[in-house]
Parts: C-alpha cells; structure tokens; sequence
C-alpha cells in the first residue's frame, strides 16, 4: 500500500472529513505524495519497544514492518522508532515503561501482566478457550475489545489487537509423560492462565524472557517450556535440547498487543488514528496467516533435525484432568476478583454460543477430511 493509492481510496476509508482537505487542489495537486492533510501537519515521533528481539521472525519482524508501513502512508510525518527489548527496556517492562510515559507504545501479549489485574489475561487467550477465529470474532462482535480498553485505561493505555500466534504448543519436555504423576515438581516457564492451571497440575510455572529460557532448558535449571509453536521453536533450538514436544490446549490462540500511551494516543488527529488503526489491523491478519504458513513448514523440519524428537499429544488422562482442573480454575478466579469474573462471564458466554458453530462446521470438516 502506497501513499497515493491510501488516499485514493479515502472516500472509503475517511470519509468527507479528509476528502474535504483537498477542495482546490489540481489532480497534480493531489496525487503529489507529499500533500497532507491539515491535521496532519505535525510530525510524531514516537517510540516503540516489544518484549522481543527487534528482528525476531514474525513477531519482531511484523513491528518492523508495521512501523515502516505507518511512515510512508503518512509521508514520514508519523515516525515510529522500534527498539527490541532491553535496548529501551526489559522484556517485561515495557507495559510500566508505557503507562509512565517513558515510551509511547509496546507490542507484547497481556499474558505476561496478570500481576496488574488477573483478567488481564483473559485478553491474551484462556486454556481450553477460543480459537483464533472465535477469539477475535469475541474482541471485534462480543464486547471484548471495550472491556480490554476500559481495564487499560485505568493504567493511562489504549490496546489493539497486535497479533496471533494461532494455536500453541503444549511445549518441549526432556522427559516423556506418560501420566499426570510426570508433572509432578516440574520446572517449566510458562506464563499467564496458563502457568496457573499447570501449577494445579503440579509444575512449578516460571516466568522468563524469550532470550534466557533456552539456556535454562539446556542446563536443566527448568525441566520444560513452552513458547509459540514449530516456526519459533524451531529457531530458539528447543528441539536441540527436549526430546518431547506436545501439543497444547493451554494457549488455542494467543491474543498479541499494540498499546499507546494514552496521552500520546490522543496528541494524534483523526486521519493519523485511522491509519495507524489500519496498519495495525493488517499487521494483525498478516501475523496469524504467517503463524500457520509458518508452523506447517517448520513441522516438516523439526524431525529432519533430531531424529530423537518424538511429538505427540498429551495423555488422555493428563488432557481430561487439565479439562476439570481448569473449569475449577476459572471458577475460583471468578469468585476471588470481580473483574476477572466480569470479563471471563463475557469471555465464556461468547465461547459457548461460538462453539456450537464451531463443532457444526469446522470440527466436523476437519474429522471428515481426515
């Protein structure tokens, strides 16, 4: 998408509030790339960290992306300047980092901020939850979003959806389990609702940023880990060091995140809102199609690479225990804070009506096809 061809297309996209900027111009006049808007006039300059490495495949790289896309559809006068994790700030201290003001915004997963509000979480996606298609279609038509921005505001931030990661694995494991009892004393960084229902399971869940997990799955200091799934996983070299590699049911389709600062949010006009806003929504799509192109193609490599690899699903009596522990889960979470019972009575009321169609149409297609 070009500048030109963004403007174009604004009696779709803006409406007569931009169109109405360029009464009198010549047709030289408006297709010279370099007319703006008048509330464009000001050139922003913001900054930008994520909870990953700049050029990390996919997500990094769909920031990057995303920043240079938001530059030239304004003509650089929204500058967005992206900086990796801990070049600005830690992994996990870009949400604070946001909030005070000392960056305009993050991209990162609400998972990792159950410490700020247990329904937090839930925006990031919930263990036997959503899919991605249910899970966005609950942001977008099920309240999801309003209830993320109202909780958001409170820390002086307004979210958008950043990207999907599709379904996630269950994780690499340098043991195999072959029952419930195997989890038992467990290491495994794993973060969010997800690191809570494995703690009833038995593990002890350990918190860590993307750069320090593989050292500490190699040296034994954690006996598993989770991360996203073969297309990432494949390159942080898990497989190098874990032999056991499950699917999942902790993570069906991981919510990413594109906060501002409010403040800095709000110093923007209309027309920079909306593209940033549109910019956004293709970084989001893009992320999720990438994530399953992707993932199919790492599968294919992951055994090519060590033969010793053996991936599989958990047992079946480990799944249906995880199933009961994590309806107790959500049950005592709802009874201990209200918010996160609020957020998940939506959340939850939106899955039940989705997963009829779901199990109508595309449960079925999938057993069919075979």
């Amino acid at each position: 998408m070009n500048r030109r061809d963004f403007l174009v297309g604004g009696s779709a996209v803006f409406g007569a509030s931009v169109l109405s900027s360029f009464s009198g111009c010549s047709k030289s006049q408006f297709e010279d790339k370099n007319i703006i808007t008048a509330n464009n006039s000001s050139k922003v300059k913001f900054k930008l960290a994520t909870s990953w490495p700049k050029h990390f495949p996919i997500m990094g790289e769909a920031v990057l992306k995303f920043a240079e896309r938001v530059r030239e559809i304004s003509s650089g006068y929204i500058d967005i300047q992206v900086f990796g994790k801990d070049e600005l700030l830690p992994a996990l201290a870009v949400f604070d980092g946001a909030s005070t003001g000392a960056i305009d915004v993050f991209h990162s997963g609400p998972y990792y901020w159950k410490g700020k509000s247990l329904s937090i979480s839930i925006f990031g996606g919930v263990p036997f939850g959503m899919t991605p298609d249910e899970g966005l279609s609950w942001f977008k038509y099920g309240g999801g979003i309003d209830l993320w921005r109202e909780i958001y505001d409170r820390y002086n931030l307004y979210p958008m959806l950043g990207g999907n990661t599709g379904p996630q694995m269950g994780g690499w494991f340098r043991k195999e389990i072959k029952s419930k009892a195997d989890l038992k004393g467990l290491k495994m960084r794993i973060p969010g609702l997800a690191g809570e229902l494995f703690a009833r399971l038995g593990v002890n869940p350990i918190l860590l940023s993307a750069g320090d997990i593989f050292t500490a799955l190699e040296r034994g200091t954690i006996d598993a880990t989770e991360w996203v799934g073969p297309a990432l996983d494949i390159k942080m070299g898990f497989h190098k060091v874990a032999n056991y590699y499950y699917s999942g049911w902790t993570e069906p389709g991981s919510i990413l995140e594109l906060t501002f600062n409010k403040n800095s949010w709000n110093k923007l006009s209309n027309e920079q809102k909306l593209m940033i806003e549109l910019v956004a929504h293709k970084m989001n799509t893009n992320m999720l199609f990438e994530f399953q192109s992707e993932n199919s193609k790492a599968l294919e490599l992951l055994a090519q690479e060590n033969k010793n690899i053996k991936i599989g699903n958990f047992p079946d009596e480990v799944t249906e225990f995880a199933r009961e522990e994590n309806k107790k889960l959500m049950a005592e979470l709802s009874e201990k804070d209200k918010e996160f019972e609020r957020v998940y009575k939506s959340y939850n009321d939106f899955q039940r009506i989705n997963s009829k169609w779901s199990d109508l149409s595309m449960r079925n297609y999938l057993n069919s096809r075979g």
